[in-house]
């Protein structure tokens, strides 16, 4: 009896092996992306026709209106999701910084998102370091009234282990302690400005928040160690109530219809640039794998949902309206997984935020070497914050997308700024990128079980804590236990 129920565990465990054999059908999709993918031919084209695609403007009406036709062109079941959110864009911005008054210099700033409307403020500027909680602490309150001068990333000589902050927080931090202002010193040589979100929760902050170039914070930083700083921001930009559209195509599944993959990345970008990196190359790619579902006509046992965020930059607005559409209608529990792809490029392995995916994404990987040895396999587990995935990982379903990719075209240095243009674009890169994850698609809404599933609201608090996310939830406003 023994022997005939360790022969029946090893032959469950056999089919349980053959049942995610997807060999074929991987070399099938390997063959149409490497042969006929679109991804980069339709992000040219975006850039150049369209430009920017920011939120709530012209052109990223005119993005929407571009993913719906280019879904629906594929032969694609396509629905716009509409959601009304407060949009913001800038108008004008001067910075100075100097002695005081006539002894002012003009400084190249670039505003942060979520800035007042209207301000013009002139006050003493202090130097806040990182502009973490133990900087302000330490500060004794001096601050209070003044313009903070802080550091994007971590400064040289930090004590071991500091770890740095998202813009947003550091801002929202020096609200807390009083500061009039905040000039944020990029990390990037050459001049850079960054923009993107001061604000943690997506609405106007109360103060004006610039993003200063490299060399000049740091000099302004070295002037302030012997001689007293002011500086004036002054600005306008819009805020208001617009309408938006995340882009939604759905492939029904077969045996498994109410079991969802959600397969996501935001389409809207910055105004500086064209957005191709960030995130162009995300967003097409999930076109093209859209395309190459529909084109080989694969079926899959899970329902896929291929969406196209819009809002992510100004605080994951079209993610959290997915969200709460999905708790409104009670279809959240569908979600069973959800990829991101926010900049991913040319991935070596997978990402999972629950550990328990490693066998299984390890064993796909396996497969994908046989067609390509230059996917290394690779596997990263862990959860981080300021994507699509956060609204998702915030309800305990898991995520993932692709690990260990690499940015093309030396294109880091130009996250967020107007140097985010199509040159700095890679298509083989852009086509690893949708033949590995097409794969991971399939294999996932084909598996027979999946080894997780929603956390409870206890597991959730547990898993946030284990990934160090607790104290930039709080600051955010968004921490619920």
């Amino acid at each position: 009896m023994k022997i005939l129920f360790f022969t029946l565990i090893c032959l469950i465990g056999l089919n349980a092996i053959a049942q995610d054999d997807f060999n074929a059908v991987f070399s099938k999709i390997n063959k149409e992306v490497v042969s006929n993918s679109r991804a980069y031919s339709t992000l040219k084209d975006a850039t150049t026709t369209i430009g920017h695609r920011l939120t709530g403007s012209v052109n990223g009406a005119k993005a929407e209106t571009y993913a719906y036709d280019l879904l629906k062109s594929y032969g694609l079941d396509v629905k716009y999701q509409p959601f009304e959110v407060e949009s913001w864009s800038r108008l004008t911005n001067e910075t100075k910084i100097g002695d005081s008054g006539d002894q002012m210099a003009k400084y190249a700033t670039v505003t942060l998102a979520h800035s007042p409307v209207k301000v013009s403020v002139t006050a003493g500027l202090i130097d806040m370091g990182n502009g973490l909680e133990a900087d302000y602490l330490k500060d004794g309150g001096k601050v209070k009234g003044k313009v903070a001068l802080v550091y994007l990333g971590v400064l040289l000589g930090s004590p071991e282990g500091t770890t740095s902050l998202h813009r947003s927080e550091k801002t929202a931090i020096a609200i807390k302690y009083g500061a009039a202002g905040i000039i944020i010193i990029n990390v990037v040589k050459g001049g850079v400005l960054l923009t993107g979100t001061a604000s943690v929760t997506g609405k106007l902050i109360p103060i004006p928040a610039v993003c200063i170039g490299l060399e000049d914070g740091m000099a302004v930083k070295e002037i302030l160690k012997t001689k007293k700083q002011f500086a004036s921001l002054s600005m306008t930009n819009f805020s208001g109530m617009i309408k938006a559209k995340n882009v939604i195509a759905t492939i029904k599944g077969s045996s498994l219809p109410n079991e969802k993959i959600v397969v996501g990345g935001h389409l809207d970008s910055w105004d500086l640039a064209t957005g191709a990196i960030d995130n162009g190359i995300g967003s097409f790619s999930i076109l093209d794998m859209a395309r190459t579902f529909k084109k080989l006509g694969l079926s899959t046992k899970r329902t896929i949902e291929f969406v196209m965020f819009m809002g992510e930059e100004q605080g994951l607005l079209g993610s959290k309206a997915y969200v709460d559409n999905a708790e409104e209608s009670k279809s959240l529990e569908d979600v069973k997984f959800m990829l991101n792809y926010d900049m991913t490029n040319d991935p070596k392995g997978f990402s999972a935020s629950r550990v328990e995916m490693k066998e299984l994404f390890t064993s796909w990987g396996a497969q994908i070497v046989k067609l390509d040895t230059g996917f290394k396999n690779i596997f990263s587990a862990g959860a981080g914050l300021h994507s699509d995935h956060q609204p998702f990982m915030l309800q305990g379903i898991p995520t993932g997308g692709g690990a260990g990719g690499r940015l093309p075209n030396n294109s880091e240095p130009f996250y967020h700024s107007d140097g985010d243009v199509f040159k700095l674009v890679d298509e083989q890169g852009l086509k690893n990128t949708v033949r590995y994850s097409a794969m991971l698609t399939y294999a996932l809404a084909n598996t027979p079980k999946l080894p997780v599933s929603k956390q409870t609201e206890e597991e959730i608090k547990v898993f946030l804590q284990s990934n160090k996310l607790e104290e930039p939830l709080r600051i955010a406003g968004e921490w619920r236990w």
